[in-house]
């Protein structure tokens, strides 16, 4: 049940995206872990998704790293930290299926709200 409704939830923020609604943040932390995805047709797709969404926002990367590793001693992993100190620098929300990651993000403070998409498009009211 509940990855059936993380996946309405998905679909229902992607739509607001496509609509010009909500205005993504494509990192160079996703295109590198969706780099790694073994399983060809799916980091095609993947990336594909990531090409059409992307607003080429500027990243600044020195800010980045330094955010990124004071995340890691926070005992964030690495792809977690990058996607986190990305998000940190260029929106105002963030958002996982990872329960792991967002009970540990709470427990911090953070320069953007954490949400999971349930609440998210809960919160936005999506419909």
């Amino acid at each position: 049940m509940r990855i059936r409704l993380e996946t309405d939830a998905y679909y229902l923020i992607l739509a607001d995206i496509q609509s010009g609604r909500f205005l993504p943040v494509i990192s160079p932390a996703h295109y590198a872990e969706a780099a790694s995805i073994h399983e060809v047709r799916e980091r095609n797709q993947l990336m594909e998704l990531f090409r059409r969404l992307d607003r080429h926002q500027v990243f600044e990367m020195d800010g980045i790293n330094v955010r990124a590793e004071q995340l890691i001693a926070e005992g964030f992993g690495v792809a977690d930290a990058y996607h986190l100190a990305c998000a940190e620098m260029n929106s105002d929300v963030f958002i996982s299926c990872d329960d792991a990651l967002l009970r540990r993000a709470a427990k911090i403070k953070l320069a953007v709200e954490i949400f999971n998409p349930v609440e998210f498009a809960l919160k936005e009211e999506l419909r």
